[in-house]
């Protein structure tokens, strides 16, 4: 009986030395296998920084033409500063991909719609690009609660003629806000004599043009020295101008498929509804389509006006 209680661990003891020199044989292999990775990684730091090879990534200076206009007039590319500064924001443009892709889609929905009020009050058609510097062609509410594609003020909207009330916001209402905006750029046209200028007048204010007008002694906007936001603020324009009208030459490849296409829709005119919900089951759609089409629509009804009354148009899906 000793003898066997003393066999058993003997055996154990053999069975871990066995063990031990397993691993011990194994380890030195997985060292060496580290080691040789980090001097690989090692050296290939210090191979790129000796010769200049650069990183599997291809990034390209933006296309920028020779010559270009705004609404029909040149704008002066020999001046470096204009230069640098149509390159500075078709460059941030051009790589700030997931909000591009979105408003090229977009634009092919909204820009025909734009177009067509644009031209039918004589404002050039290049000024469909300030609402894609606005907004991004959306619906969107600024930091100081500008609104709408064009992004008026509430008062400043009003006094063009949108209504803005606990019913309805016009900002929101895709044309007649851009007949609002066109009443604006004819008249800083009439006043300032070039539509360039009166595009950064919608950014500053006709007044805060004017000022830095007589205090610096120039007609031309381009001739201004300006705060940050409205300095860059026509160069934005320029850049959306030039991605938009081209966009294949900076890298964005679309099928026709993959663009954003016109809402289908019918007219239906009221003069009040009492509840939305019901309209649209009226109409056989429902209440969500008609609040994506008709976004001026703030509440769940719409009231009837009598002095002077009015009649809406409301836009129901086919």
């Amino acid at each position: 009986m000793k003898k066997r209680h003393l066999f058993i661990p003997l055996i154990l003891l053999i069975v871990l030395f066995g063990l031990y020199a397993l691993v011990s044989a194994i380890k030195p292999e997985q060292t060496s296998a580290n080691s040789l990775s980090h001097a690989n990684h090692s050296n290939f730091r210090q191979n790129m920084q000796a010769t200049g090879a650069p990183l599997s990534q291809k990034v390209e200076q933006v296309y920028l033409p020779q010559q270009m206009t705004f609404a029909g007039e040149n704008v002066p590319l020999d001046d470096y500063q204009v230069y640098e500064s149509i390159d500075r924001e078709l460059t941030l443009l051009s790589y700030y991909h997931s909000s591009t892709i979105r408003i090229i889609k977009l634009s092919h929905r909204w820009f025909p719609v734009i177009e067509e009020i644009l031209e039918k009050n004589g404002v050039p058609k290049d000024f469909k690009y300030l609402a894609a510097a606005e907004s991004g062609l959306q619906n969107v509410i600024s930091p100081k609660s500008a609104r709408g594609f064009w992004q008026f003020l509430k008062d400043t909207g009003r006094s063009y003629g949108l209504e803005v009330s606990k019913d309805v916001d016009e900002r929101y209402h895709i044309e007649k806000s851009t007949e609002a905006a066109c009443k604006y750029f004819k008249q800083a046209h009439k006043k300032f004599g070039d539509w360039t200028t009166a595009a950064a007048s919608y950014n500053m204010g006709m007044g805060g043009i004017n000022k830095q007008m007589t205090n610096q002694k120039q007609a031309h906007y381009y001739d201004l020295y300006l705060n940050s936001e409205t300095a860059r603020y026509v160069y934005r324009i320029l850049a959306y101008k030039l991605l938009l009208e081209h966009p294949e030459k900076y890298g964005y490849q679309f099928q026709e498929s993959d663009l954003y296409p016109r809402l289908n829709y019918e007219i239906v005119e009221v003069d009040s509804i009492k509840n939305i919900a019901n309209f649209a089951q009226r109409h056989n759609t429902t209440y969500k389509h008609i609040k994506l089409l008709n976004q001026w629509l703030i509440g769940t009804s719409l009231s009837l006006k009598k002095k002077p009354k009015k009649t809406y148009e409301i836009k129901v899906p086919k």
